[in-house]
């Protein structure tokens, strides 16, 4: 054996540790300190963040920031369409308007999803895309439990965080789903409802809310 095998033999030998398991002995084989310095930076940066996001007044929150955005966007919107009214030819004039109906799914994903689904067929909520209803009779029933909640408060009451607008254009949206059917959750005390009128019809401007 060479002098310079020799040498590589007794380098590798050094940089071998005591550590032994089923006759393997563990290489010493160090982190970089590149990696040290990387996460160290990211420990001294998080310190940092963390400062900054808790006392800054100079700080916005992403759900904040968010939240802004969509408020302003809104409001360029509404802009287009004045006050909204919760009157059956309103709600059905929109769920069948498909940039409205756009618009509105952006809220209901937002704030219905957790508990309706992504595509309404029901987790912990109802299924709202059949013919079967707990809370609601007539069209314009949607917009009394999306405002002012349901079920003693299973339902909560969106009408008091989201402006009437967007209640109105989230209860067009829910009546727009009706009639796909998906397999979804079930509960007890739901019953059948007639169809909703069509928009512009002698039903749709004189039907009122159900007194029960």
């Amino acid at each position: 054996m060479s002098e310079i095998e020799n040498n590589n033999t007794d380098r590798n030998e050094s940089l071998l540790l005591d550590h032994e398991y089923d006759g393997i002995r563990e290489y010493d084989n160090p982190t970089p300190g590149w990696w040290h310095l990387i996460f160290i930076g990211s420990v001294l940066w998080g310190i940092v963040y963390f400062v900054f996001a808790t006392w800054s007044p100079y700080y916005t929150a992403p759900v904040e920031a968010v939240a802004a955005a969509q408020a302003a966007e809104y409001e360029a919107l509404f802009g287009t369409i004045g006050d909204l009214e919760p009157d059956p030819e309103t709600l059905l004039t929109m769920m069948a308007d498909p940039k409205w109906v756009a618009v509105a799914r952006g809220s209901y994903l937002t704030n219905c999803r957790s508990c309706h689904a992504e595509n309404a067929q029901g987790l912990t909520g109802p299924n709202l895309t059949d013919d079967r209803y707990k809370n609601v009779k007539v069209v314009t029933d949607i917009y009394d439990v999306i405002s002012l909640g349901a079920g003693k408060g299973a339902m909560p009451a969106w009408g008091t965080r989201l402006s009437k607008n967007e209640v109105v254009l989230l209860s067009a949206y829910v009546a727009s789903l009706r009639g796909q059917n998906l397999p979804g959750a079930e509960y007890d005390g739901e019953q059948l409802i007639d169809p909703w009128p069509e928009p512009g019809s002698d039903a749709a401007s004189t039907e009122e809310p159900d007194a029960g």
